[in-house]
């Protein structure tokens, strides 16, 4: 005789949510603001941004993350672009195989820097920030590296708007 609430196995695989995040694009004075990470290959570039909490818009999202990793308070304009992270699918596969992100890429302005650098809450691997010219993009070690086709001939970036499906 089963007991009626006894443990089964599911038919189903273990749960993996796939995370929502919000970025940020801030070009200033021909130079793009991005957030410095460092790995075992040493540092890389990624915008400023990360997930989305429950019940926060992804205007509110963006501009939260902002706060936490660099201090600043940005007012997000239009949509840019949105892509997918399938980690299984990109150079990052052995820490990130189960690891699954919808961003969606807001151009931001910068409404106060006062505390630029000072961030509450910065990413684990994060080590600073910075200014890359638009002119050096293609040689930075910047994710998605995709972002890095973005940029024209004369140094000005022309986004591609929609839904620019699994890159890195």
């Amino acid at each position: 005789m089963s007991k009626p609430f006894a443990k089964r196995k599911s038919m189903f695989p273990p749960f993996n949510p796939i995370r929502v995040a919000a970025r940020a694009v801030i070009v200033r004075d021909g130079k793009l603001l991005v957030v410095i990470l460092k790995d075992d290959s040493g540092p890389f570039y990624i915008l400023p941004g990360g997930g989305q909490k429950h019940g926060e818009t992804l205007a509110e999202a963006v501009r939260r993350e902002c706060s936490e990793e660099l201090g600043i308070a940005v007012r997000p304009g239009k949509m840019l672009y949105i892509r997918e992270y399938i980690g299984r699918n990109h150079a990052f596969k052995a820490r990130h195989r189960a690891f699954h992100q919808v961003e969606v890429v807001f151009e931001c302005e910068i409404e106060n820097e006062d505390n630029l650098g000072h961030g509450s809450e910065e990413d684990k691997r994060q080590v600073g920030f910075t200014w890359i010219p638009l002119s050096e993009l293609r040689d930075a070690r910047l994710f998605p590296s995709v972002f890095k086709t973005f940029l024209r001939e004369d140094n000005t970036l022309d986004i591609p708007p929609g839904y620019l499906g699994d890159i890195n």
